[in-house]
């Protein structure tokens, strides 16, 4: 039985013929074995050609490290016989964080000798065989030493045949353990403010251990011990906890310093350590003796929660997260130094989560700060309790700071306590620039290109809102396939079809406005405003177009009204800002400018040139000349024309200020703590049903069984009647969504409305129209769907505002003609 590391370098050992490839062959993945003969034919078209021998190795080593960086199992293919090639692969994993174990395939040489000579490709005789066998005896009493983690050895045909591979997790690997977590700051030796933490974080001390009703898990960040009163009393406490199953704990650099003076160590007894030291030598030995074991087997780090979550007491950098060497142990219990020391005679440390663009969240200490604040989803909750300040747990998922002061000054800090440096709601330039691949939990990890990217943030930078407020960017919509009915291009029996073959068993038709697509970002007070969003300009929210720029040059009473219209979503979300998902009425007050430019030049060009033209070929025809068709061809373009006018007419009314505005909500997409654009389109529209302003226009919808054609049938005829009457047409979405399976939206327009999208005459090509390519589009609106419940999953999260920025702007760049970045 041979257990290794499940993220590990496993390096096989073993002369020619001794079965190494038929070994991996047998317990390993073929993606995950990297064989020497194989890099050897790959440089060389020959695996046998030994003069490609060093290129193969660079190759080998190359291929080695790009797969342990991306923390992969890997399993090296190679005689490894010499020192030097096994070093140079343990030099490679260490390098890359990860721990190598060797197994070593021991076999006599006749058998090796006599595999060889079976084998047509392996020619070389005896004599290298006999060689890497003397090599192998010679390493074999110090490979031990090598530096791998394990060495496995397996002696004879027998062993290898009958050998079995398990693997381990790592020991800082708890993903299994979901929470809910209270994850508490440094204590040091603080048992009274610890106690008093726990009970306000609803643990009970009514047995012989604290206890949550709830069932929630003590996380600490480390550095129980030294400066306090108690260090004893806070051992004793977090030591039964841990053995009860009801907490865990990481390591802090507090706890190794005082293991290595139990163990007679020489350290500078300073920063406290004298104060645990006494306290310790007044308790029993057995129960010093449990300490020094309890403290000397704390781990640097865990990963939690499906590796969501990473505890480490003094943080830790995304490329180390579930690794394991000294240098990640180091930086868990120290940080990142520069090696220098500050005036106080502290060393000065870099600030490592100002560069932090990791998904998990990291929670630490250490670091001692006047408060917790967040810093690019990472957090320290040493505030300083020893020194007067306050004890902090984090509530976790709920993101929850939890605070208790502290009873006293139980010891004078070096030097003053400090603040995070950077404003977690700040975005860099290096958030957004470049190709890159932005990941969703949603089924899509989503390239941006760089030249996309470079047009995105020209449009931003120019034209956008406070990015801020910047939370969420609609996905484009794809219409349905071409209809097969005659004189239509759109029809819902296409839609309707698509999405029943897409498994989807019921669908909400809703009615498209003739507006304008807006999100509306909205706080209950200016002070939500501040304190959620980082925005201290008086302001309660904003309202932009599905390109992220505001409608008006001032849009604040507007958001002033809709506020005041969403009075009660507060109570009814039990929260004190929203995002909603609206349409802007009319279009025409978006789009004056537009119609007038475009559309209205157009129209009342065909109003002017066309009936002129008819009257011309009527007298022609008249004379008796052959115009007919020509003719016939005219009437029906000023006919086209005639109801082009009023297809974009439907969209205008007079709009004085904000009398004449409407503002239709149909979707929620969030809260505080709720991603809600993940809820059914029914609680969407019964709880939008709540707005009784005249600022709000309903959104009418039906639901529709797709597999009953009475449903199907009484949803078109409502279509049939909305576009007669001039409507746009509708939207058919999943009941419920459905997010990387199908589209979250297919637009159904009605036959006039198409006119403004195609011109006047679009119904004289249909059958062109009919062969437009859709693929492109429904690939984006997918892209852009899973970009945009990642961004307001990470808003619901409390998530850093880059982080919630970063999905953002993927929509926009996705949007966007390419350009060149060096413009």
């Amino acid at each position: 039985m041979i257990s290794v590391p499940e993220l590990s370098l496993v390096v096989l050992v073993g002369v020619s013929g001794s079965g190494k490839s038929t070994f991996a062959s047998r317990h390993f993945k073929p993606t995950q074995i990297i064989s020497s003969d194989y890099c050897r034919g790959l440089v060389s078209d020959d695996v046998n050609d030994q003069s490609a021998t060093p290129a193969a190795f660079d190759l080998l080593h190359h291929i080695v490290g790009v797969r342990l960086a991306r923390g992969l199992f890997t399993v090296v293919d190679a005689t490894n016989v010499q020192y030097q090639a096994r070093k140079s692969l343990i030099d490679l994993a260490r390098s890359h964080d990860v721990l190598a174990d060797a197994i070593v395939l021991d076999v006599p040489e006749e058998v090796a000798i006599e595999r060889n000579a079976g084998r047509p490709d392996r020619d070389f005789g005896r004599g290298v065989v006999i060689r890497q066998r003397k090599d192998l005896r010679r390493s074999l009493g110090k490979i031990q030493r090598d530096g791998f983690r394990r060495v496995h050895v397996l002696r004879g045909p027998e062993e290898i045949d009958q050998a079995v591979i398990t693997y381990e997790k790592a020991w800082s690997d708890r993903t299994e353990l979901t929470g809910p977590f209270d994850i508490i700051g440094d204590v040091h030796g603080c048992r009274s403010e610890l106690e008093t933490l726990l009970r306000e974080l609803g643990w009970r001390f009514d047995g012989p251990l604290p206890r949550h009703p709830a069932g929630r898990t003590a996380v600490f960040v480390g550095d129980l011990v030294d400066r306090g009163p108690d260090s004893p009393g806070v051992l004793r406490l977090v030591m039964d906890m841990v053995e009860a199953g009801t907490a865990i704990c990481v390591s802090g650099n507090h706890e190794q310093k005082l293991v290595r003076a139990l163990n007679g160590r020489k350290v500078n007894v300073t920063h406290g350590l004298r104060e645990s030291l006494d306290q310790l030598a007044a308790q029993p030995p057995e129960f010093v003796e449990r300490a020094r074991t309890f403290m000397d087997g704390l781990l640097s780090h865990y990963r939690l929660d499906g590796g969501r979550l990473v505890v480490a007491h003094a943080g830790l950098k995304e490329a180390y997260h579930g690794r394991a060497s000294g240098r990640v142990r180091a930086f868990a219990l120290y940080g990142d130094t520069t090696g220098e020391t500050d005036e106080y005679g502290l060393p000065v440390r870099y600030p490592w989560a100002d560069e932090y663009r990791g998904r998990a969240m990291v929670v630490y200490g250490h670091t001692p700060t006047t408060r917790p604040e967040w810093v690019n989803n990472t957090i320290c909750l040493d505030t300083g309790a020893v020194f007067g300040g306050h004890l902090t747990a984090l509530r976790y998922p709920e993101r929850e700071i939890v605070q208790v002061p502290a009873e006293k000054v139980w010891y004078e800090p070096a030097k003053p306590l400090g603040d995070a440096t950077r404003d977690p709601g700040m975005l860099d330039i290096g958030d957004v620039i470049g190709t890159r691949h932005v990941e969703t939990r949603f089924g899509a990890t989503v390239k941006v290109m760089e030249q996309n990217s470079a047009a995105a943030l020209e449009v931003m930078s120019r034209f956008a809102v406070d990015p801020r407020w910047l939370v969420y960017l609609p996905p484009t919509m794809a219409p349905p396939e071409t209809s097969r009915l005659d004189d239509y291009l759109e029809h819902p029996h296409e839609a309707f079809e698509e999405l029943s073959a897409a498994g989807v068993g019921e669908v909400v038709c809703e009615e498209k406005h003739m507006g304008s697509r807006a999100v509306a970002v909205l706080c209950r007070t200016p002070e939500v405003a501040r304190d959620r969003f980082g925005v201290a300009d008086g302001s309660t929210g904003a309202l932009y177009t599905r390109t992220g720029r505001p409608f008006f040059a001032d849009t604040g009473p507007l958001v002033e009204r809709l506020r005041e219209a969403c009075e009660p979503l507060w109570a009814e979300l039990g929260s004190d800002w929203v995002v909603l998902d609206c349409e802007l009425l009319p279009w025409s007050a978006k789009a004056g400018e537009l119609i007038r430019s475009q559309y209205a030049s157009v129209g009342a060009a065909a109003r002017a040139a066309l009936p002129e033209a008819v009257a011309a070929l009527e007298a022609a025809a008249g004379r008796g000349l052959g115009v007919s068709e020509l003719l016939d061809r005219t009437r029906r373009r000023s006919s086209n024309a005639a109801l082009f006018r009023d297809a974009y007419a439907r969209y205008c009314w007079p709009v004085d200020g904000l009398e004449g505005i409407r503002v239709a909500p149909f979707q929620i997409l969030a809260c505080e703590g709720r991603a809600t654009a993940l809820e059914p389109h029914a609680w969407h529209l019964s709880t939008l049903a709540l707005l009784d302003s005249p600022l709000i226009t309903p959104t009418r919808h039906v639901f529709v069984t797709l597999g009953s054609p009475e449903s199907r049938a009484e949803a078109t005829a409502w279509w049939e009647e909305l576009t007669a009457a001039g409507g746009e047409g509708m939207v058919v979405k999943p009941a419920v969504p459905t997010p990387g399976r199908v589209q979250p939206g297919v637009k159904v327009r009605g036959r006039e409305y198409l006119r403004i999208i195609y011109g006047p005459d679009y119904t004289e090509s249909l059958d062109v129209l009919r062969r437009r390519f859709l693929g492109k589009k429904r690939s984006l609106a997918l892209r852009e769907y899973a970009l945009g419940l990642e961004a307001l999953t990470r808003l619901a999260d409390g998530e850093a505002g880059w982080r919630v920025h970063e999905p953002v702007f993927a929509v926009l760049a996705l949007e966007s003609e390419p350009v060149d970045p060096r413009l």
